[in-house]
């Protein structure tokens, strides 16, 4: 298992949910972490290969990129599952994450019925080219784009990230003073956010919703946070690997359920 970084808790619960899972089924589970890197990702996947593995679970750092990796993984006849980011190249057997369209969506959803379908909204993205992040924009921005009321006055990258989310958040606070809400698209960004903006009358929604992002809603620093399940992608990561080594059919793409977690 291949995934993107664990320095964010939220694939630390997907890898305990894959880890808890593979203890159960008899399965040997080496976790390899890419430190969000796509040629440290290249390098564990070839490391991996040369140990002999059964199948690779790989969470792509960047949906392009990992192409390559996946590709490697092709030509030895390795079966390849990907993890809540899509690949955009390479044989990938089955495909597991949340609808992150729709959950871009949900966040749309709340924050404009929160604000009575008027104000400024900041963006807080994530990594350029992961497939999270241009499917979370995508579903924000669409249902935005039906609320005349409503701006995005501001967008910018923080990569996924606590601290980027805090130093980004600060230099808009700087050049966009007047905004009412902030849409980041994973609660790290969003807690980042909240650091920043202490003490002002602004709502925060995060998608992923870790128990850091679950205690900021229930004290209302943050507004709301839309729940992913990452401890069942990485259970579901682990059957489907068992299947596809066992020569089983699976499904092409498995959708894990949202949540809408509020005060």
């Amino acid at each position: 298992m291949v995934l993107s970084t664990l320095d964010n808790p939220y694939f630390v619960t997907m890898r305990n949910g894959a880890q808890k899972q593979a203890d159960k089924a008899g399965y040997t589970l080496i976790v390899e972490n890419s430190g969000n890197d796509a040629a440290k990702e290249r390098s564990n996947v070839e490391d991996l290969l040369q140990q002999g593995i059964s199948a690779l679970i790989i969470n792509p750092t960047d949906s392009d990129a990992v192409g390559n990796s996946i590709k490697l993984a092709n030509a030895k006849n390795i079966p390849v599952i990907t993890v809540d980011r899509a690949a955009k190249s390479g044989d990938v057997a089955c495909f597991i994450a949340s609808d992150n369209v729709k959950a871009g969506k949900m966040a749309a959803e709340f924050l404009a019925k929160k604000l009575g379908n008027k104000g400024n909204i900041v963006e807080l993205s994530g990594t350029p080219g992961a497939s999270a992040t241009n499917d979370r924009g995508k579903g924000f921005k669409d249902e935005i784009a039906t609320i005349t009321g409503i701006k995005v006055v501001a967008n910018q990258s923080a990569n996924f990230d606590r601290q980027k989310g805090l130093d980004v958040m600060q230099n808009i606070m700087q050049s966009t003073p007047a905004f009412d809400a902030v849409f980041a698209q994973n609660d790290e960004m969003a807690l980042g956010a909240v650091k920043a903006l202490a003490g002002k009358k602004v709502l925060i929604v995060g998608i992923d919703g870790g128990a850091d992002s679950e205690k900021a809603v229930k004290d209302g620093t943050m507004a709301a946070t839309i729940a992913q399940q990452p401890d069942v992608m990485g259970s579901l990561a682990i059957d489907n690997a068992g299947k596809v080594m066992n020569k089983q059919t699976v499904a092409k793409s498995i959708p894990v359920d949202l949540k809408l977690i509020t005060k």
